[in-house]
């Protein structure tokens, strides 16, 4: 299977194996809960969905390398205790708490929550002398005589034994106690969690004409050369920097993460090309409306990966856009409903700028607690830090002059100023958006290239998040059939009372 639908069958048994009766115990009886053990290749994803699960079911994650650990820092170190039975003295050895067990209880402690996920990465590469105690601990979730903590599922994961000299096959008996997951490396999978982190789009469009280089693991009597999923990944976000730097991005950057000669070579020239049609085709002028007949000329009669290519520069722009528009309505939405909870606290007189600075600090205790737990996604932070700097310019421009009974309809004049904005900027939106079509039926008409744009505007998720929200006349234009979720019905339902 591929690393998306592997991701569900993770997501799937932990929901599982954490669901309760009414009593409060665990349907699946523990014992009967199989640690899950994720196989794949190397570079295909398998530690970076643990924290997407982690962060979507809003539990906590503890990550851990095997090949780091010796049988001591599994187990604990052996100690010296005095026992005494029927007035018989003797001493005994234990083995103080495993390193492992207990950084899941200091992050229990720092965090304040106690459910989550232990991750344990590399699980086939153990030591020999590991390797029976790691039997155990598969078994029954001890190290030694300590267990992990109630409301913590147990994730493994592992390369095939071609990939890495290290590995040691499980056994039957192994096999025979884990829920043993397989994940092939796809292109189609990842490139939906790419397109949702905004990678690069000069990768993006390089690997959807050439699916082929995607990934790659090759030996010869110079060595291995690969490209994983994982290379792309930290190659986009390297570009990303360099380019906001003003540095080079040439070949001997991508080589350090395309560890393929020929294919570091390949994207390299592809990279120099990109950059060329974003200049040649002056993007910005075709989304502002300008004059473009001369780029129609030359885009009808590019090659296909060069159309494919200016496609791909279209749809980074206009999504680019949107994902502002989606992130901006977040923070409001948030912060609407915040102000709401307001109201009732105001109308019995209470002074609006105390309200807002407890506001303030109480959402700031909240994203601490969450930031300390590792389950808030990157956005979601985003999106909570941004509450709060709207949070504190109300609290700035209240004037203490403001009746407390006219408290609320300042605060509401103001958010409806926000609000307005953020409505104005959805029509510029969509007049882009209108020009990016023009330009594609102009050029290209109801060939691939169309097929490709309103496609890609559909699947990827931030374009159809904002099209539920906003819709989009230009959009349905050229996709009648487009037809809402009730989760895309329940985000627009969110933004069509954008008032306090």
């Amino acid at each position: 299977m591929n690393i998306a639908q592997a991701k569900q069958q993770v997501k799937d048994a932990v929901e599982a194996y954490l669901a309760l009766d009414e009593r409060g115990r665990p349907l699946l009886d523990i014992a009967r809960q199989r640690p899950v053990f994720l196989v794949g290749a190397p570079g295909i994803g398998k530690t970076a969905i643990m924290a997407q699960i982690a962060q979507e079911l809003g539990i906590g994650l503890v990550s851990y390398s095997m090949t780091h650990h010796t049988r001591q820092s599994a187990l604990g170190l052996p100690l010296i205790v005095h026992e005494n039975y029927e007035g018989l003295e003797y001493e005994a050895s234990e083995y103080t708490m495993s390193e492992i067990i207990a950084s899941v209880y200091a992050y229990i402690k720092k965090s304040g929550v106690r459910q989550g996920i232990l991750f344990l990465d590399e699980i086939n590469c153990v030591s020999e002398t590991l390797y029976p105690s790691m039997l155990q601990f598969l078994q029954f979730k001890t190290f030694g005589r300590h267990a992990v903590p109630e409301g913590w599922i147990i994730v493994t994961a592992g390369n095939p034994p071609e990939y890495n000299k290290s590995v040691h096959e499980f056994d039957i008996v192994t096999l025979d106690r884990v829920k043993k997951v397989s994940v092939e490396p796809d292109f189609d999978a990842w490139k939906a969690y790419a397109v949702s982190k905004g990678t690069h789009p000069a990768i993006l469009t390089f690997l959807e004409i050439k699916k082929h280089r995607f990934y790659s693991i090759e030996a010869s009597l110079e060595g291995k050369s690969f490209v994983t999923a994982r290379g792309w990944d930290d190659l986009s976000d390297i570009i990303g920097v360099f380019e906001r730097l003003g540095k080079p991005v040439d070949f001997d950057l991508i080589v350090q993460y395309v560890q393929s000669e020929a294919i570091a070579r390949e994207f390299a020239a592809y990279y120099d090309l990109f950059n060329k049609y974003r200049d040649d085709y002056r993007v910005d002028e075709i989304l502002g409306g300008g004059e473009i007949d001369g780029i129609i000329d030359r885009a009808a009669e590019a090659e296909f990966d060069e159309r494919l290519s200016l496609v791909g520069l279209l749809l980074d722009a206009v999504c680019g856009d949107m994902q502002a528009i989606v992130e901006d309505t977040e923070v409001l939405v948030a912060l609407r409903d915040d102000l709401r909870g307001m109201k009732a606290a105001v109308e019995e007189g209470e002074g609006v700028r105390d309200l807002l600075v407890d506001l303030g600090r109480c959402r700031t205790s909240q994203l601490e607690l969450s930031v300390a737990a590792g389950n808030l996604s990157k956005d979601r932070r985003a999106t909570a830090e941004r509450e709060l700097d709207e949070i504190a310019e109300l609290a700035r421009v209240v004037c203490d002059g403001v009746p407390a009974s006219q408290g609320y309809d300042f605060l509401s004049q103001a958010f409806s100023g926000k609000a307005a904005a953020l409505q104005a900027r959805v029509g510029h939106v969509e007049g882009r958006l209108a020009c990016a079509f023009a330009f594609v039926e102009a050029a290209f008409g109801d060939r691939q290239e169309m097929v490709v744009f309103t496609t890609e505007l559909t699947s990827r998720t931030v374009s159809a998040r904002y099209i539920a929200q906003y819709g989009s006349e230009s959009y349905f234009a050229h996709n009648a059939d487009m037809i809402l979720s009730e989760r895309q019905r329940d985000l627009r339902r969110r933004v069509e009372d954008l008032n306090i």
